[in-house]
């Protein structure tokens, strides 16, 4: 047997614990007719241990990397033999060949091979870990790291990195706002101080590296260890377990560990996700999602391949970005059935074709041109994609009994003053009309409107990153520019939540929290690069341009707010437009894109939507994607 000396040794240890039994039972003192007892009892309970051994399988078990697990095993396995003697005990007393016996030894027997096959093991992995940290610690310099949150995350990263020995950290131990952990001792490491005492506590300890270990932390609170941290006298570096977004039902594990990102530092509480609600939905279901290579809509198809869809539809024009997410679900949800269709939304024949074969009862619409700078030069193709694509989109899929759209909108369609805002706009007119002609008790069409999604293609993240690689300077249109941000995994939550709470026609829009000064967004990515701001990069302003908003609002004026049954949610109403009226503005729309007539598909925009101002051209060089 390989693993026979463990094998062994686990029997041997667990049959002496019956001998030590009698003589803990009798105080060292044996009595001359208790002996063949004792014979007779420790033969039995050898062949039992044996037999216990060999079916909880307590030698395959990895003496250098035990867990708690292992141990409650061991408990397990002790207990239920225990039990078993005990009942034989009892059953075969009295007899003349048990003499003597107390009935208590199975429970002193238990009790001596528990401590004594936990120690065993408990000891080697002592044993192991000293060795290895301590030649670890004669090749490599260890890296002393000390842990922001002592709470469930930071005890699961404390012990992840105790198992890794191999990445040479020495941890200090945590800090921790909760003045009562102090002085505790918590997964082996002392809460030594608030987020207060950093400084002090870097300096004094010699840390190298700070350690954000809470996933539901806050933008303020990343923001403050960051600041905190520079107040030391040691340059130290500092990196962050996921958000609760990020983690999904996900583990806090050593590989999810990253560097910090401007995300984090806009970290709002979480928006709680009703995950039976979205699962009510979801699974069993054959679902479509348009633009299923981009930044919102590869989310989307990560969150939904979680709940396990019948079947899961891939549709997007770029090859390349299908393909990546195509191979994320192969390794990440192999058991998920999914299909890739390169496609267009704008083909009547190709949407048809797909809906006939796969017959997906949901669709998340996420395709759409959505750089402004680029539609201002191209408004015919926004016309084409974001309002004729949708108008396609939304036609087939009533026609196929679809029984859930969701169409993702943009707080750029609130008086917008873009080509793109208003091609969003009347998307968002386009699905309310569809709305008014289903049967709302078993359909629902709704819009999501998000403000700024971070890190997403063409957004204002990238863009701020490049300048810094290039040594600056970083371009901003105004000091005073703000806007509202979200993460691409809190966006794509909120479209799931959405399609959950399903009140047909609505504009569902998120709590978004304050608007986020671009300037302070600038200066963080800075520090994060580990620059300073106006030292290393500076910051110049080029002002305002044509068509540019100082400050985004997440309403139009004519609608109506309304809670939701999630706090975090809110629902919007909006006027629908006379459907004479929207028919005449899409044959409109269709003739003047078809002959690129630029001037006058801003003309029937601006005309139709009210608050918008689109006389002005935008140069896509300057406009930065905010």
């Amino acid at each position: 047997m390989r693993y026979g000396h463990k094998f062994i040794a686990d029997v041997v240890l667990w049959t002496l614990a019956t001998p030590l039994a009698f003589i803990l039972r009798y105080d060292g003192a044996i009595p001359a007719n208790v002996w063949p007892t004792l014979y007779l009892v420790t033969a039995t309970a050898f062949i039992l241990k044996i037999i216990a051994s060999y079916s909880f399988k307590l030698y395959l078990v990895s003496w250098r990397n035990l867990s708690l697990y292992d141990l409650r095993n061991i408990v397990k396995a002790v207990t239920i033999l225990s039990l078993v003697m005990m009942a034989l005990f009892f059953l075969a007393y009295p007899s003349p060949y048990l003499k003597g016996l107390p009935r208590s030894v199975p429970l002193i027997d238990g009790l001596i091979a528990l401590v004594s096959l936990s120690s065993m093991r408990i000891v080697r992995r002592f044993v192991y870990e000293q060795a290895k940290h301590k030649l670890i610690s004669d090749e490599l310099p260890l890296k002393r790291v000390l842990l922001v949150g002592a709470g469930e995350a930071g005890s699961l990263l404390a012990n992840e990195l105790r198992r890794h020995q191999e990445l040479a950290f020495d941890m200090v131990g945590f800090v921790d706002d909760d003045k009562g952990k102090i002085g505790q001792i918590i997964a082996g490491l002392p809460v030594l101080g608030t987020l207060e005492d950093l400084p002090r506590l870097i300096g004094r300890h010699g840390v190298d590296e700070v350690l954000i270990a809470i996933a539901s932390a806050g933008g303020g609170l990343v923001r403050k260890v960051i600041q905190l941290t520079a107040k030391a006298e040691r340059k130290v570096s500092y990196r962050i377990i996921p958000s609760v977004y990020e983690l999904l039902n996900n583990k806090v594990t050593v590989e999810r560990l990253r560097e910090v990102k401007a995300e984090d530092l806009l970290r709002r509480e979480p928006v709680p996700l009703d995950r039976a609600l979205v699962a009510s939905y979801l699974q069993g279901s054959v679902v479509l999602v348009t633009g299923a290579g981009g930044s919102i809509g590869s989310e989307l198809v990560r969150q939904i391949a979680s709940f396990f869809p019948r079947q899961l539809i891939l549709l997007g024009r770029g090859e390349n970005s299908l393909f990546h997410i195509s191979k994320e679900l192969d390794n990440q949800w192999p058991d998920v059935d999914y299909v890739s269709v390169v496609g267009d939304i704008r083909s009547s024949e190709r949407l048809n074709y797909i809906f006939q074969n796969y017959k997906p009862s949901i669709v998340f619409h996420a395709a759409a041109h959505k750089h402004v700078g680029l539609m201002e030069y191209n408004p015919e193709e926004a016309v084409l994609n974001n309002i004729l694509g949708t108008k396609n989109l939304l036609d087939i899929a009533h026609a196929h009994g679809v029984r859930r759209f969701v169409n993702i909108s943009t707080d750029k369609a609130v008086k917008p003053t873009t080509i793109m805002g208003s091609s969003k706009y009347i998307a968002e007119r386009l699905v309310i009309a569809q709305a008014e002609t289903i049967a709302a008790n078993i359909e629902s069409y709704v819009s999501v409107r998000f403000g700024n999604v971070m890190d997403s293609r063409g957004s204002v993240i990238p863009l701020f990153k490049q300048q810094i690689r290039a040594g600056g300077p970083i371009t901003i249109t105004h000091p005073d520019a703000t806007r509202y941000f979200m993460t691409i995994p809190e966006a794509a939550q909120l479209v799931l939540q959405a399609a959950g709470l399903a009140e047909n026609g609505a504009i569902y829009i998120l709590d978004m929290g304050e608007p986020v000064k671009i300037l302070d967004l600038a200066r963080d990515l800075i520090s994060l690069s580990g620059l300073e701001p106006d030292k290393d990069i500076s910051i110049i302003y080029t002002g305002l341009v044509p068509g540019e908003k100082l400050n985004e609002a997440l309403w139009q004026d004519d609608e109506s707010k309304s809670a939701t049954r999630h706090e975090k949610i809110f629902v919007a109403r909006s006027k629908s437009l006379e459907p004479s009226q929207l028919d005449a503005i899409l044959r409109d729309l269709a003739h003047a894109a078809h002959q690129a007539d630029r001037k006058r598909i801003r003309h029937i925009l601006e005309r139709n939507i009210p608050g918008a101002e689109l006389h002005h051209r935008i140069n896509p060089e300057t406009y930065s994607e905010l």
